[in-house]
């Protein structure tokens, strides 16, 4: 089977059920800025970290990888069977979030994305995440989107803060805290 097939050529691409739509439609960048976040999040896993993280984020990996299909379906014509986002999937993140901030130090500051090419990397996945986010929000005020994938989408992003948070503190690595600089006479934050 050849990898190209030709039929974009002229700037169009085909949704799941067959409509045929610009590249620049919004289900296309909706589903292309997930495409790009599973790249991000498969650069983290690539990363020297715990095991554990490692096998979380594969299972991020497939919840993305439904989402795209969710995603890249026509919802009027795709007479294919989707795999479903379950709230389970949501629940996993936030289990994951509550047992790592078990072990970190309170937030009392604003974190600067940096400090190591893992933690940097989970902040660009968050940030690419947050997009996403911003992209299936806008798709959902013109065609129907599941609405537990906005959801995971808002969960995954603190999920990758708080890794970035986690990852630092495996590996002793301070935080880049944010202080703002005050001039003289002005209000601190």
């Amino acid at each position: 089977m050849k990898i190209y097939t030709k039929t974009g050529d002229k700037g169009l691409t085909s949704l799941i059920g067959g409509t045929r739509v610009p590249k620049h439609h919004i289900r296309i960048e909706s589903y292309g800025t997930v495409d790009e976040l599973n790249s991000y999040i498969g650069l983290v896993r690539d990363q020297d970290i715990d095991a554990h993280d490692k096998e979380v984020l594969k299972q991020i990996q497939d919840r993305l990888f439904t989402i795209g299909a969710s995603l890249a379906a026509d919802p009027e014509k795709s007479k294919m069977v989707i795999p479903d986002l379950e709230l389970e999937d949501v629940e996993l993140l936030e289990a994951e979030m509550d047992a790592m901030n078990e072990n970190l130090p309170e937030l009392l500051h604003f974190i600067l994305p940096g400090g190591s090419n893992a933690i940097s990397f989970c902040h660009v996945a968050r940030c690419v995440c947050r997009r996403a986010e911003r992209v299936t929000v806008l798709l959902a005020e013109e065609s129907t989107v599941d609405e537990k994938v906005n959801i995971y989408l808002n969960r995954l992003s603190d999920y990758l803060f708080t890794l970035a948070r986690k990852i630092a503190n495996d590996d002793k690595i301070a935080e880049n805290q944010w202080v703002p600089r005050v001039k003289k006479n002005e209000k601190k934050y």
